[in-house]
């Protein structure tokens, strides 16, 4: 799954790198290294401009929050459960299935962060001698530096409660697409530590590699099954994993040395 990920470029370094050609500067949002579920996030779309004479999609930067509220929901009270969405389903859950064939987005991350509890842990749970095992987060990024790219879906809410000139009267809102999590190594597996992304968790925010950028993100393309081959798989051993403090699994720390690498996990016993 996705559940809390790094999000620290700016956004004239996200516009140039996509190829973005309208964003506002009023909106940029400051570094985060711990976004969480109902945050706001920037995302970029293809979208025609509103009230502009060229009907043509324009590739735009914009803020969303995280966490999907249908169209015809009555409210917005479930946004923080509909944060991923699975490849495997996206296309036919009653949620996602039309947000999935007419607007999808990327979601730029420095990376995303996982917890792994420890064998010995788990155990003490398992055994009801403890309630809650102690885990270790893992930051899970592309191993050469680039932006990680996650695949995503957003949709627009009208809160029928509020006048049609209301700031809020419009949510716009998204969430993001998860795979299987790769069982073959690790591109620079840590001499302590998991092997593989799936080591880690089952999950993993689907990325999509530049080549398929334009095709994601062209709203054009509504046909299911064409839209499906997009939710293949990237190729193997691009990604790398290292542990990190486990001051991020409290949201209410933010910080770069968030991202800073350990040495070894904090757990001796987690493999």
């Amino acid at each position: 799954m996705c559940g809390r990920y790094a999000a620290s470029r700016g956004a004239e370094d996200l516009a140039r790198v996509f190829g973005v050609e309208k964003w506002q500067p009023e909106e940029a949002l400051a570094p985060d290294w711990n976004v969480a579920p109902t945050k706001e996030v920037l995302v970029v779309l293809d979208r025609p401009l509103k009230d502009a004479p060229d009907p043509r999609p324009v590739r735009q930067l914009r803020v969303l929050k995280w966490g999907l509220v249908p169209s015809w929901a009555k409210d917005p009270a479930g946004a923080a459960r509909m944060i991923n969405a699975r490849s495997e389903t996206v296309h036919e859950k009653p949620s996602f299935r039309r947000p999935f064939a007419q607007r999808r987005c990327i979601v730029p991350a420095d990376g995303y962060y996982e917890w792994v509890t420890a064998h010995d842990e788990r155990q003490l749970e398992v055994e009801g001698k403890k309630k809650r095992a102690r885990k270790q987060p893992y930051f899970v990024l592309p191993a050469d530096g680039s932006v990680f790219a996650m695949a995503g879906i957003y949709e627009f809410w009208r809160d029928r409660t509020l006048p049609d000139d209301h700031p809020l009267a419009w949510w716009a809102t998204c969430s993001v697409i998860t795979a299987e999590a790769e069982t073959g190594p690790l591109a620079a597996a840590p001499q302590e530590g998991p092997a593989s992304l799936a080591d880690i968790h089952p999950r993993m925010p689907l990325m999509l590699t530049p080549d398929r950028w334009d095709a994601w993100l062209d709203p054009a393309r509504t046909d299911p099954d064409e839209l499906r081959d997009l939710l293949a798989p990237p190729p193997g051993g691009l990604m790398r994993a290292y542990p990190v403090s486990t001051a991020v699994s409290n949201v209410r720390n933010n910080g770069p040395e968030l991202l800073d690498e350990l040495a070894a996990p904090e757990e001796a016993t987690l493999f």
